[in-house]
C-alpha cells in the first residue's frame, strides 16, 4: 500500500536529488532536500483537509488529482503562479518577469524577482489568508456530532446558526487588518475580498452540483453518491485553490534559502508530491474516520495559518514557527484520537457482553 501510493513520490525524489547533484553539486542537492522538508512541514495539515474533500470524489477524479493535479501543483502553483503575481503587481510583461527570475538576485536588492515577489507579499497573504480563514470559520461555525475542543467548538457552533456569519466575521477581520497593519490598505482589501469571493464561488458551485449527486431511495432516505462530472470538477478546482493558499508561505519563504527559481520549483515540487500521496493514503486507509479528531486538528491549524498569513502583511514570521504550529495541531489531534479509539469499546466485546447478558 505504501509503495503503491508513494511510489511516484519516491521516484521523483530520487530523480530530483540526483539531478540537483549532477547539475548543481552538493549545495544544490542540500537546497532541494531542505525545500522539500520545508514544503512537507508547512503543508501537512493541507493533506488532511484535502483528504476530507477527496473522499467525496469518485475514483476517476481521485486519479486526476494525483496526475494532472500534481502537474498544476508543481509547475502551476509553485513556478508559474508566482511569476504571474509579480507580473500583475509590478506591472511587467511576462517576458520581463521570466528574465528577472532567470537573472536571480537577492531578496534585498530592489528590482530583482525575489524582491518583487516579496513586495507583492501583502496582496498574496491577504488573498490566501482570507481564503483559509473562510474555510476555518465555515468548519467551526457548523454543528457537529463530535467535538474536539468542545469548550470552544460547541459555543461557536451555536452562534454559527446565524446565516452567513463566517462571511461577516471574515469581512470584519479583513477591514481591521487593512486599516491597522497594512501599508497599502486598498491592495489588501481588494486581494482579501477576492480570496473570500473565490472561496464562496468555487465552494458554492461544488456544493450546488454535488447536491444533484444525492440519491433518494424508496423509503425517502438520501445517500451521497461519489461526486463526478461537474461536481467533481469544481471540487477539484477548490482543491487547487486551497493548495495555492497553502503554497504561498512556502514560495515566499523559499527565497530566504535560495533565489534560484528552478531549485525552488524542484524542492517545493518534491514536497508537493508527498502531500498529494499522503492525501490519497489517508483516503484509501480510511484514516479520517478511524482517527476522528484529525480533521479538527487540521482545521485549527488552518485557522492558525490564516492568522499568521495576515500577520505577515506587516511582520515577519519564521517558516519554522508556521510549520511547527501546523504539525503540532495535527500531532495533538492524532494523539487524542488514538486515546479516544482505545477507550471506545470494541464491537466484538460489545456483542459478547450482550450475548452473556441475554
Amino acid at each position: 500500500m505504501i509503495l503503491k501510493t508513494f511510489g511516484w513520490a519516491f521516484v521523483v525524489t530520487i530523480l530530483a536529488l540526483a539531478g540537483a547533484l549532477i547539475l548543481g553539486g552538493p549545495s544544490a542537492l542540500a537546497l532541494v532536500a531542505i525545500l522539500s522538508i520545508l514544503e512537507i512541514s508547512l503543508s501537512f495539515d493541507n493533506a488532511v483537509v484535502n483528504a476530507t474533500i477527496l473522499e467525496r470524489m469518485n475514483a476517476f477524479w481521485q486519479k486526476i488529482f494525483l496526475t494532472i493535479g500534481i502537474l498544476i501543483a508543481v509547475f502551476g502553483m509553485r513556478l508559474i503562479f508566482p511569476l504571474a503575481i509579480v507580473s500583475i503587481t509590478a506591472h511587467l510583461n511576462p517576458v520581463e518577469v521570466v528574465q528577472k527570475a532567470l537573472d536571480g538576485g537577492s531578496i534585498d536588492t530592489p528590482g530583482t524577482y525575489a524582491y518583487l515577489l516579496h513586495d507583492a507579499h501583502p496582496a498574496i497573504a491577504a488573498f490566501g489568508g482570507m481564503f483559509l480563514l473562510m474555510l476555518f470559520l465555515d468548519f467551526v461555525f457548523e454543528e457537529r456530532e463530535i467535538a474536539w475542543l468542545a469548550w470552544v467548538e460547541r459555543p461557536l457552533a451555536k452562534i454559527g446558526k446565524l446565516d452567513q456569519l463566517s462571511v461577516v466575521v471574515a469581512l470584519t477581520v479583513l477591514v481591521v487588518v487593512a486599516q491597522t497593519i497594512a501599508e497599502k490598505p486598498d491592495t489588501v482589501m481588494v486581494s482579501g475580498a477576492l480570496g473570500i469571493g473565490i472561496y464562496l464561488l468555487v465552494g458554492g458551485l461544488g456544493d450546488l452540483f454535488e447536491e444533484a449527486g444525492h440519491h433518494e431511495d424508496e423509503d425517502g432516505n438520501r445517500t451521497l453518491v461519489k461526486a463526478a462530472g461537474k461536481a467533481a470538477f469544481f471540487l477539484f478546482l477548490y482543491l487547487e485553490v486551497l493548495d495555492a493558499s497553502f503554497s504561498f508561505d512556502g514560495v515566499i519563504g523559499a527565497f530566504a534559502i535560495t533565489q534560484d527559481i528552478f531549485i525552488i520549483a524542484v524542492g517545493l515540487g518534491v514536497g508537493a508530491m508527498y502531500i498529494r500521496s499522503l492525501t490519497v493514503y489517508l483516503v484509501r486507509q480510511g484514516t479520517l474516520s478511524e482517527y476522528v479528531y484529525l480533521e479538527h486538528g487540521a482545521m485549527w491549524a488552518i485557522g492558525a495559518l490564516a492568522t499568521i498569513l495576515l500577520i505577515t502583511i506587516k511582520h515577519e514570521v519564521p517558516e519554522v514557527v508556521t510549520g511547527l504550529i501546523g504539525v503540532g495541531f495535527i500531532g495533538v489531534a492524532f494523539l487524542t484520537s488514538l486515546i479516544r479509539k482505545r477507550n471506545e469499546p470494541d464491537d466484538n466485546d460489545v456483542s459478547e457482553n450482550e450475548l452473556v447478558n441475554s
